[in-house]
């Protein structure tokens, strides 16, 4: 009876987490960051991006021949992303849009904010004082693993933190390892993954604070949910399949 109690105490004990395993931003306290302009950078566009372009003046008659879009939709609503997607600027394999008068122009790599004044400096030719808004508006990210709403989002902001893409997602479960979530990347033609640890903040100054379209959130189990992962289930089934055991042991015994 002594030997079984001490495993039952045994299996509990393992089966706890320490405060290191689960607490967010341990060290924020103690933490000098930088400044958000240091490390905030707007999105560089992509193939297959779709952009909402939007152009104005004081004359709005004379943006029309230059206007794919009917109406002006610098103010985005997310119920009208869809009906955008299929009235906007799509960014082929060459990297470029074809924009009414002026033709391909090539924007991959370029930011919404450079853009604009590219579209701005081209159309001071024939229009007085033009403006033009530009967004994406197929934005999005995907979080796997261990969260409460896993799956790919999109977005209308051009700008969203880690912790926020995770909150969207219903946050990490408790079977989710803080100190190893993992970033995939694409920058250009390049690809690169990025470890971070949210029990610590030093990751809150880089590049990875900011999340960007397409990145991909993999959020790996912790060993209690890779083991339950097998036969049996988790703690209160093995206490189960341990108790029925010790009941049959003793049954033949008597």
């Amino acid at each position: 009876m002594k030997q079984f109690i001490l495993l039952i105490f045994s299996l509990l004990l393992f089966s706890c987490s320490s405060k290191k395993d689960i607490v967010y931003y341990q060290d924020i306290e103690t933490r000098d960051f930088a400044s958000i302009e240091t490390i905030n950078s707007h999105p560089k566009i992509q193939i297959n991006d779709i952009l909402n372009i939007s152009t104005a003046a004081l004359n709005p008659e004379s943006v029309l021949p230059y206007t794919f879009n009917t109406g002006n939709n610098s103010s985005v609503q997310p119920r009208q992303v869809e009906l955008l997607k299929l009235t906007g600027y799509l960014v082929n394999s060459d990297g470029e849009i074809n924009f009414p008068q002026l033709g391909k122009i090539e924007v991959k790599g370029k930011t919404t904010q450079e853009i604009q004044s590219l579209l701005e400096e081209k159309l001071s030719l024939y229009i007085k004082n033009p403006t033009v808004n530009v967004r994406i508006i197929n934005y999005k990210f995907t979080v796997q693993g261990e969260v409460r709403q896993p799956g790919t989002y999109e977005i209308i902001e051009e700008n969203m933190t880690l912790p926020q893409a995770l909150g969207l997602a219903g946050d990490l479960t408790i079977n989710g390892r803080r100190d190893n979530i993992m970033i995939y990347r694409q920058e250009g033609n390049q690809r690169e993954v990025k470890r971070i640890d949210l029990t610590q903040s030093d990751w809150m100054n880089s590049d990875y604070f900011f999340i960007k379209p397409n990145d991909i959130i993999y959020i790996e189990p912790n060993d209690p949910r890779i083991k339950s992962a097998g036969f049996v289930g988790n703690v209160g089934t093995l206490l189960s399949v341990v108790s029925i055991i010790f009941s049959a042991v003793v049954l033949l015994a008597r």
